[in-house]
Protein backbone atom coordinates (compact mmCIF):
# COMPACT_ATOMS: atom_id res chain seq x y z
CA UNK A 1 0.00 0.00 0.00
CA UNK A 2 1.61 3.26 -1.13
CA UNK A 3 2.21 6.17 1.23
CA UNK A 4 -0.26 8.27 -0.76
CA UNK A 5 -3.03 5.66 -0.50
CA UNK A 6 -2.31 5.19 3.20
CA UNK A 7 -2.53 8.93 3.84
CA UNK A 8 -5.87 9.46 2.12
CA UNK A 9 -7.41 6.44 3.83
CA UNK A 10 -6.24 7.66 7.26
CA UNK A 11 -7.77 11.07 6.53
CA UNK A 12 -10.98 9.28 5.55
CA UNK A 13 -10.87 7.33 8.83
CA UNK A 14 -10.67 10.56 10.84
CA UNK A 15 -13.55 12.11 8.89
CA UNK A 16 -15.69 8.99 9.26
CA UNK A 17 -15.24 8.75 13.03
CA UNK A 18 -16.02 12.46 13.34
CA UNK A 19 -19.32 12.34 11.45
CA UNK A 20 -20.44 9.26 13.36
CA UNK A 21 -19.74 11.14 16.59
CA UNK A 22 -21.96 13.93 15.23
CA UNK A 23 -24.79 11.44 14.68
CA UNK A 24 -24.39 9.97 18.17
CA UNK A 25 -24.31 13.41 19.83
CA UNK A 26 -27.40 14.69 18.02
CA UNK A 27 -30.75 14.93 19.78
CA UNK A 28 -32.59 14.09 16.54
CA UNK A 29 -30.52 11.45 14.75
CA UNK A 30 -33.05 10.86 11.97
CA UNK A 31 -32.86 14.51 10.90
CA UNK A 32 -29.06 14.43 11.05
CA UNK A 33 -28.96 11.33 8.83
CA UNK A 34 -31.40 13.01 6.44
CA UNK A 35 -29.09 16.03 6.22
CA UNK A 36 -26.09 13.74 5.70
CA UNK A 37 -27.89 12.04 2.80
CA UNK A 38 -28.93 15.41 1.37
CA UNK A 39 -25.28 16.51 1.36
CA UNK A 40 -24.36 13.33 -0.51
CA UNK A 41 -27.13 13.93 -3.05
CA UNK A 42 -26.15 17.57 -3.68
CA UNK A 43 -22.50 16.72 -4.28
CA UNK A 44 -23.56 13.73 -6.35
CA UNK A 45 -25.65 15.98 -8.59
CA UNK A 46 -22.62 18.22 -9.17
CA UNK A 47 -20.41 15.24 -10.02
CA UNK A 48 -23.02 13.76 -12.37
CA UNK A 49 -23.10 17.01 -14.35
CA UNK A 50 -19.34 17.49 -14.60
CA UNK A 51 -17.78 14.02 -14.50
CA UNK A 52 -17.59 11.46 -17.28
CA UNK A 53 -20.50 8.98 -16.97
CA UNK A 54 -19.52 5.59 -15.54
CA UNK A 55 -19.33 2.65 -17.92
CA UNK A 56 -22.32 0.41 -18.44
CA UNK A 57 -20.55 -2.47 -16.68
CA UNK A 58 -20.49 -0.57 -13.39
CA UNK A 59 -24.21 0.26 -13.17
CA UNK A 60 -25.21 -3.03 -11.53
CA UNK A 61 -22.67 -2.27 -8.79
CA UNK A 62 -24.06 1.24 -8.31
CA UNK A 63 -27.55 -0.24 -7.94
CA UNK A 64 -26.47 -2.94 -5.47
CA UNK A 65 -24.39 -0.52 -3.40
CA UNK A 66 -27.27 1.98 -3.26
CA UNK A 67 -29.73 -0.61 -1.96
CA UNK A 68 -27.24 -1.82 0.66
CA UNK A 69 -26.57 1.76 1.75
CA UNK A 70 -30.30 2.20 2.46
CA UNK A 71 -30.10 -0.72 4.86
CA UNK A 72 -26.91 0.71 6.33
CA UNK A 73 -28.69 3.93 7.29
CA UNK A 74 -31.54 2.01 8.93
CA UNK A 75 -29.25 -0.09 11.11
CA UNK A 76 -26.93 2.83 11.82
CA UNK A 77 -29.89 4.75 13.25
CA UNK A 78 -31.03 1.76 15.31
CA UNK A 79 -27.58 0.94 16.68
CA UNK A 80 -26.98 4.50 17.90
CA UNK A 81 -30.50 4.68 19.31
CA UNK A 82 -29.88 1.57 21.40
CA UNK A 83 -26.15 1.58 22.18
CA UNK A 84 -23.07 3.68 22.97
CA UNK A 85 -20.76 5.05 20.27
CA UNK A 86 -17.77 3.19 21.72
CA UNK A 87 -19.75 -0.07 21.83
CA UNK A 88 -21.58 -0.28 18.52
CA UNK A 89 -19.07 1.54 16.31
CA UNK A 90 -16.23 -0.97 16.93
CA UNK A 91 -18.57 -3.92 16.33
CA UNK A 92 -19.86 -2.58 13.02
CA UNK A 93 -16.51 -1.40 11.70
CA UNK A 94 -14.47 -4.25 13.21
CA UNK A 95 -16.31 -6.94 11.29
CA UNK A 96 -15.64 -5.29 7.94
CA UNK A 97 -11.87 -5.72 7.26
CA UNK A 98 -11.76 -9.51 7.44
CA UNK A 99 -15.04 -9.85 5.53
CA UNK A 100 -13.83 -7.45 2.82
CA UNK A 101 -10.50 -9.27 2.45
CA UNK A 102 -12.35 -12.60 2.17
CA UNK A 103 -14.90 -11.16 -0.27
CA UNK A 104 -12.21 -9.62 -2.46
CA UNK A 105 -10.38 -12.96 -2.58
CA UNK A 106 -13.52 -14.93 -3.48
CA UNK A 107 -14.89 -12.47 -6.04
CA UNK A 108 -11.80 -11.14 -7.81
CA UNK A 109 -8.93 -13.27 -6.49
CA UNK A 110 -7.27 -10.32 -4.76
CA UNK A 111 -5.06 -11.21 -1.83
CA UNK A 112 -2.47 -9.62 0.46
CA UNK A 113 1.18 -10.51 1.10
CA UNK A 114 1.90 -12.35 4.39
CA UNK A 115 2.80 -9.17 6.29
CA UNK A 116 -0.42 -7.62 5.03
CA UNK A 117 -2.46 -10.46 6.51
CA UNK A 118 -0.62 -9.99 9.82
CA UNK A 119 -1.50 -6.30 9.75
CA UNK A 120 -5.14 -6.99 8.90
CA UNK A 121 -5.31 -9.54 11.72
CA UNK A 122 -3.83 -7.05 14.19
CA UNK A 123 -6.35 -4.36 13.19
CA UNK A 124 -9.27 -6.78 13.46
CA UNK A 125 -8.07 -8.07 16.84
CA UNK A 126 -7.47 -4.57 18.21
CA UNK A 127 -10.96 -3.47 17.20
CA UNK A 128 -12.57 -6.64 18.61
CA UNK A 129 -10.66 -6.19 21.86
CA UNK A 130 -12.02 -2.68 22.20
CA UNK A 131 -15.57 -3.77 21.41
CA UNK A 132 -15.62 -6.49 24.06
CA UNK A 133 -13.90 -4.27 26.62
CA UNK A 134 -16.92 -2.03 26.21
CA UNK A 135 -19.22 -4.92 27.12
CA UNK A 136 -20.34 -6.03 23.67
CA UNK A 137 -20.96 -9.52 24.99
CA UNK A 138 -23.28 -8.18 27.69
CA UNK A 139 -24.69 -5.15 25.93
CA UNK A 140 -28.23 -4.63 24.71
CA UNK A 141 -28.63 -7.54 22.26
CA UNK A 142 -30.64 -5.29 19.93
CA UNK A 143 -27.78 -2.77 19.74
CA UNK A 144 -25.18 -5.51 19.24
CA UNK A 145 -27.35 -7.19 16.60
CA UNK A 146 -27.95 -3.95 14.68
CA UNK A 147 -24.21 -3.18 14.77
CA UNK A 148 -23.29 -6.70 13.60
CA UNK A 149 -25.74 -6.50 10.70
CA UNK A 150 -24.25 -3.15 9.79
CA UNK A 151 -20.79 -4.73 9.77
CA UNK A 152 -21.95 -7.21 7.13
CA UNK A 153 -23.57 -4.42 5.11
CA UNK A 154 -20.40 -2.31 5.32
CA UNK A 155 -18.29 -5.21 4.07
CA UNK A 156 -20.78 -5.88 1.26
CA UNK A 157 -20.86 -2.37 -0.16
CA UNK A 158 -17.09 -2.02 0.33
CA UNK A 159 -16.40 -4.99 -1.96
CA UNK A 160 -19.12 -4.00 -4.43
CA UNK A 161 -17.86 -0.42 -4.72
CA UNK A 162 -14.27 -1.60 -4.99
CA UNK A 163 -15.15 -3.71 -8.02
CA UNK A 164 -17.63 -1.22 -9.47
CA UNK A 165 -15.34 1.81 -9.37
CA UNK A 166 -12.60 -0.15 -11.12
CA UNK A 167 -15.01 -1.08 -13.90
CA UNK A 168 -16.47 2.41 -14.18
CA UNK A 169 -13.59 4.08 -16.10
CA UNK A 170 -14.72 7.19 -14.20
CA UNK A 171 -14.28 7.18 -10.40
CA UNK A 172 -15.93 10.60 -10.05
CA UNK A 173 -18.84 9.59 -12.26
CA UNK A 174 -19.31 6.44 -10.18
CA UNK A 175 -19.22 8.48 -6.94
CA UNK A 176 -21.65 11.01 -8.39
CA UNK A 177 -24.43 8.50 -9.11
CA UNK A 178 -23.78 6.61 -5.87
CA UNK A 179 -24.11 9.82 -3.84
CA UNK A 180 -27.06 11.20 -5.82
CA UNK A 181 -29.09 8.04 -5.29
CA UNK A 182 -29.04 8.61 -1.53
CA UNK A 183 -31.71 11.31 -1.84
CA UNK A 184 -34.58 8.85 -1.04
CA UNK A 185 -33.21 8.64 2.52
CA UNK A 186 -33.83 12.38 2.95
CA UNK A 187 -37.27 12.10 1.35
CA UNK A 188 -38.18 9.19 3.61
CA UNK A 189 -37.35 11.14 6.79
CA UNK A 190 -39.23 14.22 5.58
CA UNK A 191 -42.22 12.04 4.68
CA UNK A 192 -42.22 10.54 8.17
CA UNK A 193 -42.16 14.08 9.58
CA UNK A 194 -44.85 15.42 7.28
CA UNK A 195 -47.04 17.94 9.07
CA UNK A 196 -44.37 18.41 11.72
CA UNK A 197 -41.47 19.81 9.71
CA UNK A 198 -41.77 23.06 11.70
CA UNK A 199 -40.47 21.15 14.74
CA UNK A 200 -37.16 20.34 13.04
CA UNK A 201 -34.43 22.35 14.71
CA UNK A 202 -32.28 24.43 12.36
CA UNK A 203 -29.14 23.76 14.41
CA UNK A 204 -29.71 20.02 14.06
CA UNK A 205 -29.98 20.40 10.29
CA UNK A 206 -26.75 22.42 10.18
CA UNK A 207 -25.05 19.79 12.33
CA UNK A 208 -26.19 17.14 9.85
CA UNK A 209 -24.90 19.13 6.89
CA UNK A 210 -21.48 19.47 8.55
CA UNK A 211 -21.54 15.74 9.25
CA UNK A 212 -22.56 15.15 5.65
CA UNK A 213 -19.51 17.00 4.37
CA UNK A 214 -17.34 14.74 6.51
CA UNK A 215 -19.20 11.64 5.37
CA UNK A 216 -19.09 12.39 1.67
CA UNK A 217 -15.42 13.36 1.83
CA UNK A 218 -14.55 10.22 3.77
CA UNK A 219 -16.25 7.81 1.40
CA UNK A 220 -15.10 9.66 -1.69
CA UNK A 221 -11.49 9.27 -0.54
CA UNK A 222 -12.03 5.59 0.21
CA UNK A 223 -13.61 4.88 -3.17
CA UNK A 224 -10.69 6.57 -4.91
CA UNK A 225 -8.20 4.62 -2.78
CA UNK A 226 -9.81 1.37 -3.98
CA UNK A 227 -8.63 2.18 -7.49
CA UNK A 228 -4.97 2.25 -6.40
CA UNK A 229 -4.72 -0.18 -3.46
CA UNK A 230 -5.99 -3.67 -2.47
CA UNK A 231 -9.56 -3.68 -1.15
CA UNK A 232 -8.67 -5.58 2.03
CA UNK A 233 -5.87 -3.16 2.90
CA UNK A 234 -8.06 -0.10 2.27
CA UNK A 235 -10.85 -1.51 4.43
CA UNK A 236 -8.50 -2.42 7.27
CA UNK A 237 -6.77 0.96 7.41
CA UNK A 238 -10.09 2.76 7.10
CA UNK A 239 -11.36 0.96 10.17
CA UNK A 240 -8.65 2.62 12.26
CA UNK A 241 -11.47 5.15 12.57
CA UNK A 242 -12.67 2.88 15.39
CA UNK A 243 -9.76 4.01 17.54
CA UNK A 244 -10.42 7.64 16.65
CA UNK A 245 -14.07 7.16 17.63
CA UNK A 246 -12.98 5.56 20.89
CA UNK A 247 -10.74 8.54 21.67
CA UNK A 248 -13.61 10.89 20.85
CA UNK A 249 -15.73 8.90 23.29
CA UNK A 250 -12.95 9.19 25.88
CA UNK A 251 -12.24 12.91 25.63
CA UNK A 252 -15.58 14.35 24.49
CA UNK A 253 -18.26 11.98 25.81
CA UNK A 254 -16.29 10.96 28.92
CA UNK A 255 -16.59 7.23 28.21
CA UNK A 256 -14.34 4.78 30.06
CA UNK A 257 -12.11 2.75 30.56
CA UNK A 258 -9.21 4.62 28.98
CA UNK A 259 -6.64 1.80 29.36
CA UNK A 260 -8.44 -0.46 26.88
CA UNK A 261 -8.58 2.35 24.32
CA UNK A 262 -4.86 3.01 24.53
CA UNK A 263 -3.97 -0.68 24.20
CA UNK A 264 -6.38 -1.12 21.29
CA UNK A 265 -4.96 1.97 19.60
CA UNK A 266 -1.44 0.54 19.87
CA UNK A 267 -2.52 -2.81 18.39
CA UNK A 268 -4.39 -1.17 15.51
CA UNK A 269 -1.50 1.25 14.86
CA UNK A 270 0.86 -1.72 14.61
CA UNK A 271 -1.49 -3.35 12.10
CA UNK A 272 -1.66 -0.18 10.02
CA UNK A 273 2.15 0.01 9.96
CA UNK A 274 2.39 -3.63 8.91
CA UNK A 275 -0.07 -3.06 6.07
CA UNK A 276 1.80 0.06 4.98
CA UNK A 277 5.05 -1.87 4.59
CA UNK A 278 3.55 -5.13 3.30
CA UNK A 279 3.79 -4.06 -0.34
Amino acid sequence: MSGFALTIVLVAAFLHASWNAVVKAATDRAVVLAAVSATHAILGLVLVFFATPPSQASWIYIFLSTVIHYGYYVFLFQSYRLGDLSQVYPIARGLAPALVAFGAYVMIGETLPPLGWVGLGAITFGIAFLAFQRGAAHGDPRAVGAAAINGVLIASYSVIDGIGVRLSDSPFGYMGWLFLLEFPVTLFVLFRRRGATHTIDRKTVMLGLVGGLGAVSAYGLVIYAKTIAPLGAVSAVRESSVIIAALIGLFIFGERPWQARILSAAIVAGGVIALAFSG
